[in-house]
């Protein structure tokens, strides 16, 4: 079961995986929890047959967040030409968002190209085709730069409107020319504020004057050109690797993010979470790098010692270069990184807390068993425990139990059996109790947990979740607690909830399937 509370509500891309971590779709949202939300709370039957055949394969997701939409957009592109998921459309290279191209001839023209494999410079890529279009149609007629493929003998028709200058027939000098097209070089690099004031100050004129339709065309136009100033972090024009690191401290831990960028293209990244040290960030460059490919160039929040380039150097076989930012493009992945790091590591955090807060609890429960029962009209009566470390799934620690000592239906004291033999087992070996306990079901349930608890002298926070009204009770209330439906702390207990019945009937599931078998 995906715990979609996990997944914030920003813009980026999110990655579905099965039990294998076997990619098999990547999406972009301008809200990730929404989008992803909307393939699991709708019912299968009114999905498609390969939406719903996904589905049923997603065991975990993975997001980027990014800072806008644009970027999740050119993100997606270039994840789905690294990975070739499976329910994906997997589009040619020649339908990779386009660029648009200042050739290199004596009097360069502004072209769309698919492709960087000519002579000249190349701006974007643009994720809207209608927006570079405006774009491209627009730097042309502001900067009048000619369109034509030869120049012509006698001027066209763009001349005599005004859209063109026409160096066709000597009406401007090669040094204006020039300049004209430096300036739309400029505006293409994203130094478009004086072309969008012009562009305001004439569409409150054709406003004032009523002409509305001419008024909304220039608001389209402003709308496309500010495309132009939207910094596309997510594919750089580079011709070497860079990797980009920053972290936090909290409690003791650091909490470290790794983005691979190859070749411009933000590819991977990877998280870290350890003990914290001094001098901890260059004994993890160094531990990384000896077994990871070193790139040309590594991004960092703040100086390290100047051995590490030596070393990098000799790993890579050729100069490494490391920069510490303090402004500019650089300095704002760094940013985009921490912003990553907030929502991998602490969003499962703030749910904690919140639970703690809601539940009174005397420590943060960083470690949660939920039980569960499943039988089929009495028979193959099976329990499952999962348990949740840290806010997320420990699956390594799941335990499934067949029902010894009880006849026919009895669901309490199934449980009692059960919640006996782990604590039990705990106790006896000296091992690790949780902070936690839930118990899916009611007062039944819950009563028939502490009985088996007394019964060997263990005392554990307990609650029980009844699904019906989604009450949560405790040891010796008389009334449950019911906590509002958008809260993390409640959003939390039912993913557990929800886990642990997923277990107990695929448990179930199998034993009836070895009996028919028999």
């Amino acid at each position: 079961m995906i715990d979609i509370s996990t997944i914030p509500n920003n813009p980026g891309c999110y990655i579905y995986k099965d039990k294998k971590g076997i990619i098999l779709y990547v999406g972009k949202a301008k809200n990730l929890k929404k989008r992803v939300n909307s393939y699991f709370k709708n019912k299968t039957n009114s999905l498609d047959a390969k939406t719903d055949s996904l589905v049923k394969q997603i065991d975990s997701v993975d997001f980027f967040v990014t800072d806008t939409e644009v970027e999740s957009l050119i993100l997606e592109n270039n994840l789905i030409k690294k990975h070739l998921p499976k329910y994906n459309i997997l589009l040619k290279d020649s339908k990779r968002y386009a660029y648009i191209q200042l050739t290199d001839e004596e009097y360069p023209r502004l072209l769309l190209a698919r492709k960087k494999d000519e002579k000249g410079k190349f701006f974007g890529p643009f994720v809207s085709g209608e927006s570079r279009d405006y774009i491209l149609d627009l730097v042309r007629k502001n900067f009048m730069i000619r369109t034509c493929k030869r120049l012509p003998k006698k001027e066209c028709l763009r001349h005599h409107i005004q859209l063109c200058s026409a160096p066709c027939i000597n009406k401007v000098s090669k040094k204006e020319y020039d300049k004209q097209i430096k300036h739309a070089e400029l505006a293409l690099k994203g130094k478009t504020s004086e072309l969008i004031e012009s562009l305001k100050v004439l569409m409150k004129k054709e406003s004032s004057k009523q002409n509305f339709e001419s008024a909304l065309q220039l608001r389209n136009q402003i709308k496309a050109i500010t495309w132009v100033n939207d910094k596309q972090k997510m594919e750089r024009d580079k011709k070497h690797d860079e990797d980009i690191i920053n972290y936090l401290v909290k409690n003791g831990k650091v909490y470290l993010l790794l983005f691979n960028i190859y070749k411009g293209i933000l590819e991977n990244k990877q998280t870290f979470e350890f003990d914290y040290k001094d001098n901890f960030l260059e004994q993890f460059i160094v531990q990384y790098y000896s077994e990871n490919p070193v790139p040309k160039e590594l991004i960092l929040p703040n100086v390290v010692d100047k051995a590490l380039v030596d070393y990098l150097t000799e790993k890579r076989g050729k100069k490494a270069i490391i920069k510490i930012p303090k402004v500019g493009e650089k300095k704002q992945l760094l940013k985009l990184v921490l912003k990553n790091i907030e929502l991998s590591f602490f969003g499962d955090l703030e749910k904690l807390t919140d639970l703690q807060a809601k539940l009174k609890l005397n420590e943060l429960p960083k470690v949660i068993e939920c039980f569960d029962i499943s039988h089929l009209s009495g028979t193959n009566t099976v329990a499952s425990m999962v348990q949740f470390r840290n806010g997320k799934p420990d699956k390594s620690n799941y335990r499934r139990f067949k029902i010894r000592t009880v006849e026919g239906i009895d669901d309490f004291e199934s449980m009692k059996e059960v919640i006996t033999r782990r604590y039990k087992r705990l106790k006896e070996e000296n091992l690790e109790f949780p902070n936690l306990v839930v118990i899916d079901g009611g007062k039944g349930q819950l009563s028939s947990t502490m009985s088996a608890l007394k019964s060997i002298d263990v005392k554990l926070p307990v609650i029980s979740l009844a699904k019906k009204l989604e009450e949560i009770y405790f040891p010796g209330s008389h009334f449950p607690l019911r906590l509002n439906h958008k809260s993390k702390a409640l959003k939390l207990l039912q993913s557990i909830r929800d886990e642990a019945h997923r277990f107990a009937i695929s448990y179930n599931r199998l034993l009836r399937k070895k009996d028919l078998l028999e």
